[in-house]
């Protein structure tokens, strides 16, 4: 392969040297021989000639003119090329002048250069066209096979997409006109398909020219906008798709590249994509050894994705559960190999031993703590598990943290902590105490509170593609709930920056927009499948399920929050607890789960649950006020 590439090198080289020796002589022949002021200086010429094609080549292979795919070439290469030129020629002038060599005459010269330099750009314009005119003139793909679509954006964007899809001989898609509203757009031509305006008018053009699909190709696109465009589209039967890039990192394989995929709900969250992340933070994790608990889990493996990203000295994946702890030990093989320093450690947070062993054998600098169970209704049923594996786990690691000289230990909380009406939710909050009120640490401890994670194990997107999949219905609890929703690697970012910019017990919170209905999210969802609701997918309510709420509670309470350099992240302001009191707390919650061992669900675990948490109170107080909340007044506004 590099002897290929060397040799294509080496050939428009040759070429561009023929092309130059071409139009220098000719153009100086012809301007002497129709002068008969001067005679033809054939050693002077050469001289200049010489001079002039070592400066302009090395300033050619000095901006890196000959590294270029010329096919792909965009308007940046061929300016380099006059670029390096122009340099070259000034040079040479320089240099003839200095060395008494400047026989031809400056606009001689000038006029000399300029021509070599179309003559040139000439050939590669060539080169481009009989390129595309080949690829076009394929007869793997006839045209009768394609599938005409209409992309909306005639702007740089939208510009790569087309010309994509018109170069590339496999693809099974032709462009034939371009969408948008700039009304200095509309009616021009770009690749010379014509521009039509979003108006209610464009569905008989597209039907004249037989468009079958609509591919979204907009730099910055809300999911306002997003919905909107394939809430009108979809409307007249035309399939969307959107040109954007990845929303799982890990299909992004690193590259900061847009590719063609079919619209998912996660382009609908009715709000922005959140920055959480900056351009010191992979500096912070750099060289570190870092720890996920938890890490084979929807966020634990996100972090560690992103983690490793960061260069670390080391990253070790701790979770129970061995199949997910493989599954992405295997995606970051397949994806660094030996460049990742990485190991996967299989035991449980409840187990001290074992989390003995691993801290005292890795020592390491960072400790994000994912491992938790989650589901309310479960947590609900087997709370004893859940003050066994969320809280005293959460203890347990904390404890190994201090004990082995971690610098920094970040707890992955919910907003199902604030103002919890269920176990879970109460555990979190618990687990926010434990790390909070070590202030006298030399570990750095804080906790991240967010909202529900979309297509996390668990979520209600899996659940609802199954419905969707099986024919309907799609079964919510109550039309009336809402949830703040993001994605898994916003959720993943997040915690990341939070750990880089903690300083000491912070508590964290993300702004996260309004909340969302499910119930809109279930119809979403339905209508990206290309279906109906209520006709095609029925949507049912079941009823709310024990311990849960009709809302979150809103994060950001302004009045209890301190700004950090991050817009989106704040800190809570929380006075800790003592050491003493969460100790005394977690002595009443261990009390009453020995003591009732032999239950399955034990209702005085929850009533423990109830004295340590304050703030944790039954459900149905919660929802009896919730049309007055705040809460859900945003989102009868989304």
């Amino acid at each position: 392969m590099n002897f290929l590439i060397n040799k294509r090198k080496w050939l428009l080289l040759a070429i561009d040297f023929a092309v130059y020796s071409v139009v220098f002589f000719a153009t100086v022949c012809l301007q002497y021989y129709s002068s008969t002021a001067k005679e033809f200086n054939l050693t002077a010429s050469l001289i200049n000639y010489l001079i002039f094609a070592f400066f302009i080549f090395a300033a050619r292979f000095a901006l890196r003119n000959y590294s270029n795919v010329w096919r792909y070439a965009n308007s940046l290469v061929f300016l380099k090329m006059v670029v390096a030129d122009f340099v070259g020629g000034v040079a040479a002038l320089v240099l003839t002048y200095i060395l008494k060599q400047f026989y031809l005459g400056i606009w001689l010269i000038l006029s000399t250069i300029a021509m070599c330099n179309v003559a040139t750009l000439l050939t590669r314009f060539a080169y481009q066209e009989m390129y595309k005119r080949s690829r076009l003139g394929s007869k793997e793909n006839s045209e009768s096979e394609k599938i005409n679509v209409a992309i909306v954006g005639a702007g740089q964007v939208g510009y790569l997409l087309a010309d994509e899809l018109l170069c590339n001989k496999k693809s099974q898609y032709t462009p034939v006109c371009f969408i948008d509203r700039d009304k200095e757009k509309v009616g021009s031509r770009v690749l010379g398909l014509v521009v039509y305006g979003d108006d209610n008018t464009v569905y008989t053009k597209l039907s004249s020219l037989q468009v079958k699909e609509i591919f979204i190709a907009l730099p910055k696109i809300s999911s306002e906008r997003t919905k909107a465009l394939n809430d009108f589209y979809s409307a007249a039967g035309y399939k969307v798709k959107l040109y954007a890039l990845p929303i799982d990192d890990s299909e992004n394989k690193g590259e900061n590249k847009r590719v063609l995929r079919e619209l998912r709900i996660e382009d609908l969250l009715f709000r922005n994509g959140l920055e959480v992340a900056d351009s010191d933070m992979p500096a912070f994790y750099r060289d570190k050894v870092v720890l996920v608990t938890g890490g084979g889990g929807s966020i634990g493996s996100e972090l560690c994705r992103q983690i490793a990203k960061c260069s670390p000295k080391k990253l070790i994946i701790f979770d129970i559960y061995e199949n997910n702890a493989y599954d992405i030990e295997q995606e970051l093989i397949r994806a660094y190999g030996k460049r990742l320093n990485l190991q996967v450690e299989i035991g449980s947070v409840r187990d001290v031993a074992r989390l003995d062993a691993v801290f005292s054998n890795y020592r390491p600098d960072i400790v994000f703590h994912a491992a938790a169970h989650k589901h309310v209704p479960l947590m609900e049923h087997s709370n004893a598990e859940a003050v066994k594996n969320n809280v005293m786990g959460t203890y347990n690691t904390a404890n190994m943290a201090e004990k082995y000289g971690t610098k920094k230990f970040i707890l992955v909380s919910t907003d199902k902590a604030v103002n919890p009406t269920n176990v879970m939710g109460a555990s979190k909050r618990m687990c926010e105490m434990v790390v909070q009120c070590r202030v006298d640490s030399a570990t750095t401890f804080s906790a991240v509170r967010f909202g529900n994670v979309l297509g996390s194990n668990g979520s209600v997107i899996p659940l609802f593609k199954r419905q969707i999949e099986a024919g309907g219905p799609i079964t919510i609890t109550d039309k009336r709930v809402i949830r703040y929703f993001m994605t898994i690697p916003e959720a993943a970012g997040l915690v990341m920056q939070a750990g880089a910019m903690a300083k000491r017990n912070e508590l964290f919170v993300l702004d996260m927009g309004k909340p969302i209905k499910i119930v809109d999210l279930a119809e979403n969802m339905i209508k990206l499948s290309g279906l109906v609701p209520y006709r095609d997918i029925d949507i049912q309510e079941i009823g709310l399920r024990p311990g849960e709420k009709l809302y979150e509670e809103l994060l950001m309470k302004t009045e209890n929050l301190d700004k950090t350099e991050n817009d989106t992240i704040f800190i809570e302001r929380d006075a800790p607890l003592t050491r003493e009191e969460v100790e005394e707390k977690l002595r009443i919650l261990c009390d009453a789960v020995r003591e009732n061992e032999g239950s399955i669900c034990a209702s005085a675990i929850k009533e423990a649950m109830m004295a340590v948490v304050p703030t944790f109170r039954p459900p149905e107080v919660v929802n009896s006020k919730a049309q007055n909340s705040e809460e859900m007044r945003l989102a009868s506004t989304v």
